[in-house]
């Protein structure tokens, strides 16, 4: 046996088949939605993201077509920029390599 041997087999278990770039991809353009979360296997806070971003946009809409609800755009906006913010970071995870699947394994193969 060569010397790294085991180390490089035990961390091959935990390497995720999932694509490294389509989950990037997906938390760059559909993020707010969800999108990379749902592929990773991530479902349960996946449907918080969309729940979210659906509020927010609904929040937004009702406030510009009744304008003289002020309350709307602020919540709309809080839930919109939140979801942004977490949708950022897991597209900094996914880039550098540090997210992980449901199982928990590291998703870093291109």
């Amino acid at each position: 046996m060569k010397c790294g041997a085991g180390v490089a087999k035990a961390l091959a278990g935990n390497i995720s088949p999932k694509s490294r770039l389509a989950a990037t991809l997906l938390a760059w353009f559909l993020g707010i939605f969800g999108a990379h979360r749902f592929y990773v296997g991530k479902t349960g806070t996946a449907i918080v993201m969309l729940i979210l971003s659906i509020a927010g946009i609904a929040g937004l809409v009702t406030a510009w077509v009744f304008w003289w609800l002020f309350w709307w755009p602020f919540g709309g906006g809080l839930f919109l920029i939140a979801v942004g913010i977490w949708a950022f970071v897991d597209f900094i995870f996914a880039v550098t390599g540090h997210m992980k699947d449901k199982e928990g394994r590291l998703i870093q193969k291109w």
